[in-house]
């Protein structure tokens, strides 16, 4: 049998229950493929994120985080090893998923996200996905995913709740729409890793439906989550006109 053959049947055979959904064929498989995606953030959430689009087959995928494994990651963080505290988040996780898929390629950076050096950092991804901790760096990439019209999957939790959306204006509102100014937060936040499991994969979800269809679904909703009673919410959001990031924006 053909090299090239071979290969192709194995990857078919890879990717078989998936490529089986109602509208999805090996073409939809060779867009995620082709695909780059920006995860802000290699935590809680950022690991079922990155774990979920290495397994489906998005092709590149950059990991930033300017953090280091601590102990204190591991209840959720489920990339990181025992034996990585120390280590650089990005590289930590990098090495678990090769593992995992050696089709990926992973592209890592240790650097804090400013405005100084988003766009160097995002480079030419086709969606971001924020999985980050903290609004500043959060505001930064709101910014640039209106001017550059990257669009962003939007995901956060605090102790049992989780709630994700999708940004992608003048389509949808942006983050400042929402949060004009960042919400005053603990450092610490209470959080269980089966919440951040649950949360990260619908961000996985979402971005996937955005690069190999039917599209986004989330874009002026915001799907709040309450697993503490097991109860969803699906909540209309609108663009403020008077946002000072996307409201005089029209792409």
């Amino acid at each position: 049998m053909p090299v090239d053959l071979v290969k192709r049947t194995a990857k078919l055979l890879r990717y078989q229950r998936q490529i089986m959904l109602d509208g999805w064929n090996e073409q939809t498989q060779e867009k995620l493929k082709e695909s780059r995606v920006f995860i802000a953030g290699v935590g809680g959430l950022g690991c079922p994120v990155a774990l979920n689009l290495a397994v489906a087959g998005v092709g590149h995928i950059t990991l930033c985080d300017a953090d280091v494994v601590d102990i204190t990651n591991l209840n959720r963080q489920f990339l990181h090893k025992e034996v990585n505290i120390g280590v650089d988040k990005t590289r930590s996780a990098r090495d678990t998923l090769a593992k995992l898929n050696s089709e990926v390629l992973f592209e890592t950076v240790s650097r804090k996200i400013v405005s100084e050096t988003v766009d160097e950092l995002v480079g030419d991804a086709d969606i971001i996905i924020d999985c980050l901790d903290n609004f500043a760096a959060r505001f930064v990439l709101n910014q640039y995913m209106v001017e550059k019209g990257t669009p962003m999957v939007h995901g956060a939790v605090w102790g049992m709740e989780g709630r994700v959306s999708f940004f992608d204006p003048p389509l949808t509102p942006c983050l400042a729409c929402l949060f004009p100014q960042s919400p005053a937060l603990e450092k610490d936040v209470p959080v269980l890793g089966g919440v951040t499991s649950a949360v990260g994969s619908m961000q996985a979800i979402e971005a996937i439906n955005y690069l190999a269809g039917p599209g986004p679904t989330l874009g002026g909703r915001m799907l709040i989550m309450d697993y503490s009673a097991m109860r969803f919410q699906d909540l209309e959001v609108s663009r403020n006109p008077e946002c000072p990031v996307c409201g005089s924006f029209d792409r």
